[in-house]
């Protein structure tokens, strides 16, 4: 009886190994979390590239970008002549002083509409900035106008970059 019993036992058998393929969730997890940091590793160096840290395009960008905040908040005659001065900087800083520094009201807009890679009309556009910061405090908002002034300005800044392929200037000039 015990000897057909023990005939029937079998051995104690493993488990099936655990394949290598498909990965558990984790490590999905951290093969798109090294995919995500790769990109944002990509896109930060490259705007290091593009715009290095003090350049006059990142610093341009910036205060137009803080001008188009604070637009809302502060009188348009201040808006204007802010845009106007930044302007005048960015033109100094792609084009050198001897260029532009010398233009004012209608020339000064016929030469932005000549150096503008966008082809803006800022003779049409733009007369507010030649106008507004002299104009009587009554004269009802330019909010709209000024900020597509604003922006105008950002695409002037944007497609400098080609600017910096061919040549490297200081910082934006102070006013």
């Amino acid at each position: 009886m015990i000897g057909d019993l023990t005939t029937q036992l079998r051995d104690i058998h493993d488990l099936d190994p655990i394949g290598w393929w498909p990965p558990a969730i984790g490590w999905w997890l951290v093969a798109a979390a090294a995919l995500l940091a790769l990109y944002l590793l990509f896109q930060l160096l490259s705007s290091l590239v593009r715009d290095p840290p003090g350049s006059w395009r990142r610093e341009a960008r910036a205060l137009l970008h803080d001008l188009r905040r604070r637009q809302r908040k502060q009188p348009p005659k201040r808006t204007a002549a802010e845009l106007s001065e930044l302007l005048r900087r960015i033109a100094i800083a792609r084009f050198g002083r001897d260029h532009c520094a010398a233009l004012s009201g209608e020339e000064w807009l016929k030469w932005l509409k000549e150096h503008d890679p966008n082809h803006f009309d800022w003779p049409r556009h733009g007369a507010l900035l030649i106008k507004l910061p002299y104009a009587p405090v009554q004269e009802g908002t330019q909010t709209p106008a000024l900020e597509q002034l604003i922006n105008a300005a950002l695409n002037i800044v944007a497609a400098s970059r080609e600017d910096a392929t061919r040549q490297r200037r200081s910082p934006l000039p102070e006013a």
